[in-house]
C-alpha cells in the first residue's frame, strides 16, 4: 500500500478542500468581466485545477501544458522542456497559469517568460503550495493554497517518479524512498 510510503499527513482532504473554495472564490472576485484562461501545468496540477475551476463561478476557459525539469529526480533539473504546448491562441486573455507547486522557480519562470511572448493581456499564476525556501528564479504566486516546509510532499497531483499522485491528501513521503 502506497499509504505505508507516507511519514506523515501534511494537508488532509479537508484542508486541500478548504484551500480551493477559498482560491475560487478569490479569483472568481478577481477576474470577473475579464477574459480568464486557466492554464494547467501538467502533471501535477490535474487534480488541483480540476478543482479550482469547479470553485470559480465566472466563465473560463482551460487548456494544458505539459513540461518537465524533473525527470525521476527530487530536484529541478533547470533544464525545461516542452513536452506539450497550448493548443489556444493567448492574445489578449487573461491567464492564470494553474501548477501544483512553487518551488525553486525555475520551470515556472521559464513557462512565464515564454507566455508572455505571445501577448495575453495578463499573466499570473495559481499554485496549491508555495515552497519559498528553495526559491532560485525571480518568481512569486499570485494566489496560493498554503505554504509548505523545505520537505518532500506527495499526493493529490504531487508525485514521485511518477508515484503518490492519487493519494486524496498531500502527505511527506519517507526519505528511504527516494534517498
Amino acid at each position: 500500500m502506497i499509504e505505508n510510503d507516507i511519514e506523515k499527513v501534511f494537508f488532509s482532504k479537508e484542508d486541500l478542500n478548504t484551500m480551493v473554495t477559498r482560491l475560487g472564490k478569490q479569483i472568481s472576485k478577481d477576474y470577473e468581466g475579464k477574459n480568464l484562461t486557466l492554464v494547467s501545468i501538467l502533471k501535477g496540477s490535474v487534480i488541483f485545477m480540476a478543482d479550482l475551476m469547479r470553485a470559480i463561478d465566472i466563465p473560463c476557459e482551460i487548456d494544458f501544458m505539459c513540461v518537465s525539469s524533473y525527470g525521476s529526480g527530487t530536484t529541478s533539473s533547470g533544464n525545461v522542456k516542452i513536452i506539450k504546448d497550448l493548443d489556444i491562441d493567448l492574445h489578449g486573455k487573461d491567464l492564470l497559469l494553474v501548477e501544483d507547486i512553487l518551488d525553486s522557480g525555475m520551470t515556472l519562470s521559464y513557462v512565464r517568460n515564454m507566455l508572455e511572448q505571445r501577448h495575453p493581456a495578463s499573466i499570473r499564476i495559481c499554485t496549491l503550495l508555495d515552497k519559498p525556501e528553495r526559491r532560485k528564479a525571480d518568481i512569486s504566486a499570485d494566489y496560493f493554497g498554503d505554504l509548505v516546509p523545505d520537505e518532500f510532499v506527495v499526493g493529490y497531483g504531487l508525485d514521485y517518479d511518477e508515484k503518490y499522485r492519487n493519494l486524496p491528501y498531500i502527505g511527506v513521503l519517507k526519505r528511504e524512498i527516494y534517498e
